[in-house]
């Protein structure tokens, strides 16, 4: 089984060994980004009420302006670190005179409080203990989640340094095992049941693992028949996680955090469609939202394994597991490819070309129409075995 495994491993072998040569440029930028202490965080948090207070005792109504964190005019792309925030990036204002502002201003203020008090006394709180600590104020749990990341950009600290946590959605199984910051040892290898991605990526500590590489999952139905058809023992040591569709910062923290540790392959297998290839780029890119913290969320060596666009001619699909691209598909398609990104991934804006030709796209249960089982049994094993991604 183990001469077995090595021959059907033998390109991922290829692939880690040139994926090393970027390791420690990477590594570099993760050290600087953990280096904000305790003072720094609260010495910044010090200097926006500052702000406010020199405001009002000028007699003028205080102001915040915070980063614009939606507007793509405020990203550049390194092929090294994805989409990240520019420096001198533009701002929106938000005024405690003005009717349409005031009530998130004083939104801001409050969160910002509960941080400071939270960093002070080196305690934890969740976005949802915020909201329910003013449910009249914020009215939605919406509103805090967004206000977190807006502090969090404004004050340039990651927000898992804001002591904020996120319950996680996404869910991790394979070859591994770690310990949380409380002392629990998590261990992974269950064949039946996933572990949820922890909450706290940051506190994780001893990871021990011999994957020889990361699976990225889009959807949890198919990460679901991946733990039924027992894929991480089938197929050598291997790590699967899923952050079910668009994956929430946890997931993406714990995937660039096993990078970090492990350096291995790392492929994502997502549908054949824009929707799919978006949640692919996320991961590899970021996103424009999370840009601020591009050093830490993104990992620009994640690979396309599939399913890709020239798979379903390559396999012949048939044509009744096959969708048409709606406008808004076609759409979210062009978009993609004007991406800044694109431009360094040939391979990809074929494949994406290929879409927009045929016009098509299809789920990885469309694979099912072939055999049951072709996609364990058949599909994934090849791929890994003659380097079937891009």
């Amino acid at each position: 089984m183990g001469s077995l495994t090595a021959q059907l491993l033998c390109e991922v072998d290829k692939l880690r060994t040139e994926l090393l040569n970027n390791v420690e440029v990477m590594t570099d930028c993760q050290r600087a980004e953990d280096e904000i202490s305790h003072r720094e965080i609260l010495t910044r948090i010090e200097s926006v009420i500052v702000g406010i207070v020199t405001s009002l005792s000028r007699d003028e109504a205080p102001v915040l302006a915070l980063p614009k964190r939606f507007s793509w005019a405020n990203v550049s792309f390194d092929s090294a670190i994805g989409l990240q925030m520019s420096s001198g990036c533009s701002v929106t204002t938000i005024r405690s005179d003005c009717p349409s502002s005031a009530t998130r201003f004083a939104q801001i203020l409050k969160i910002l409080s509960v941080i400071y008090r939270l960093v002070q006394s080196n305690s934890f709180a969740t976005k949802r203990d915020i909201y329910y600590n003013n449910t009249q104020l914020f009215g939605s749990q919406k509103t805090v989640d967004t206000i977190v990341d807006d502090i969090s950009c404004m004050l340039k600290v990651p927000r898992r340094s804001l002591h904020v946590l996120a319950t996680s959605k996404g869910l991790i199984s394979g070859d591994l095992c770690y310990m949380e910051e409380d002392g629990t040892r998590i261990d992974c290898h269950s064949s039946s049941a996933a572990v949820s991605v922890s909450s706290n990526i940051v506190g994780i500590r001893n990871i021990a693992s011999s994957a020889k590489f990361i699976l990225i999952v889009e959807k949890d139905a198919t990460f679901q028949r991946l733990l039924d058809d027992d894929f991480c023992t089938k197929l050598s040591p291997c790590i699967i996680i899923t952050g079910k569709g668009v994956p929430d910062v946890n997931s993406r923290l714990m995937v660039r955090k096993l990078w970090d540790v492990l350096h291995i392959p790392i492929f994502a297998l997502v549908d054949a469609d824009p929707h799919g290839i978006e949640i692919m780029c996320i991961y590899k890119y970021g996103s424009v939202a999370m840009s601020f913290e591009a050093h830490s969320l993104t990992v620009p060596s994640v690979m396309w394994l599939g399913l890709l666009p020239s798979d379903l001619q390559r396999l012949r699909v048939p044509e009744e597991a096959l969708i048409p691209l709606s406008k808004r598909d076609e759409s979210k398609l062009n978009s993609l490819l004007k991406r800044p990104y694109l431009t360094s991934q040939p391979d990809w804006q074929k494949e994406m070309e290929l879409m927009q030709q045929s016009k098509v796209k299809a789920e990885i249960q469309s694979l099912a129409a072939i055999a049951p089982d072709f996609l364990t049994s058949i599909y994934l094993p090849n791929k890994l075995r003659y380097g079937g991604w891009v």
